[in-house]
């Protein structure tokens, strides 16, 4: 029966399953929230096509637009198990304000994208407002996003997240590899947990282990659930370095993402040097050895895959160490000194 035939039967775009009154009251409920990370440089508010923001680039002499993308992985997944969102959006903020980091910029504005089989308002408040308190915490603004109900594409309770941050650095103030020199020091600031990396690999652990997420498996002294401690968000080290890296006295950050020590150590420095880490210089959190334990995995794997405790890594001379340790506690956080740069081929080792 054609709908021609059938002058009674009229479709709606919900009836598709797109329900464009939820998508409102979804805008509704978070809007307060994304409106509290506006600055005075933000010109748009929310009803605009695009985000619109002012640049201010009085104290910059050769200012650079810096750009990131990333999502949140499959550890949504993992989220959507344990019925929490109520972090995985500064994960995604994290994701992509770290590495703008890692030039020696500042960000300035955000914008997430939020895929949903069907929407379900309540649910994307909390996604949305947890990443504007991941906006809050880097000191950048979420001037816009969007949020697709996209039944067809994905199932009813499947949620996805990516986004975008944008920044801004003095060309002068760009940290390349060409500052990293033989004897330069490699010191650290912890991570939080596995923060958004290995995820296939922890799911697979999970299910193959038989792993109960809301059971507390004494992890660090217990707690938490082994689902709560593998939901902690990723660390935003935004403001944490901001006052070192405006020192100008670093010469090299590498956020532990996806590729580990060895990937992510490698791209920040030159073909003449070396790394070499000395895995003895921190603890390495527990959540690594209960998850290497319970699948025995190779030890190289480990730190091929995640983070083992350490979210950012930094290269500094060796005479401005203790300059740096004091501004990085009066963050309270610890500037550990995990390493040395060599001369070399560009290999990064763990001993």
């Amino acid at each position: 029966m054609s709908f021609e035939n059938n002058k009674s039967s009229k479709l709606s775009y919900k009836d598709a399953g797109v329900n464009i009154d939820k998508a409102t009251e979804a805008i509704n409920l978070f809007k307060n929230k994304v409106f509290s990370t506006f600055n005075k440089n933000v010109l748009n508010d929310l009803v605009s096509y695009a985000g619109l923001f002012q640049l201010d680039i009085k104290d910059y002499k050769n200012p650079v637009l810096v750009s990131s993308t990333d999502g949140v992985g499959t550890k949504v997944l993992l989220a959507k198990q344990m019925g929490d969102f109520s972090t995985i959006g500064q994960d995604l903020v994290a994701m992509c304000v770290n590495d703008i980091l890692c030039c020696g910029a500042k960000p300035l504005f955000f914008l997430d994208y939020l895929a949903c089989g069907r929407l379900e308002p309540e649910k994307i408040k909390i996604i949305v407002e947890s990443v504007a308190q991941g906006c809050s915490i880097a000191g950048t603004a979420l001037i816009g996003g969007e949020t697709a109900e996209m039944p067809g594409i994905y199932s009813e309770d499947d949620i996805d997240l990516a986004g975008f941050a944008v920044g801004m650095v003095d060309r002068g103030k760009i940290i390349t590899k060409n500052l990293v020199k033989d004897g330069d020091i490699v010191c650290a600031l912890s991570s939080s947990g596995p923060h958004s990396n290995g995820y296939s690999l922890i799911r697979k652990i999970i299910s193959e282990g038989n792993l109960d997420l809301n059971k507390d498996y004494n992890i660090a002294g217990g707690g938490l659930t082994l689902g709560e401690v593998l939901l902690k968000p990723t660390k935003i080290y935004v403001k944490i370095l901001e006052k070192l890296i405006g020192s100008g006295k670093v010469k090299g950050l590498a956020h532990i993402t996806g590729g580990g020590f060895y990937e992510n150590i490698n791209r920040i420095i030159p073909e003449n040097c070396n790394v070499q880490i000395n895995k003895k210089t921190w603890k390495v959190p527990e959540i690594f050895k209960f998850l290497q334990d319970q699948a025995d995995i190779d030890e190289k794997e480990m730190y091929r895959v995640f983070n083992m405790g350490i979210g950012m890594a930094i290269i500094l001379d060796k005479n401005d160490i203790e300059s740096a340790r004091s501004i990085i506690s009066n963050n309270r956080e610890e500037l550990l000194e995990i390493g040395v740069v060599t001369g070399g081929k560009g290999i990064v080792e763990i001993t």
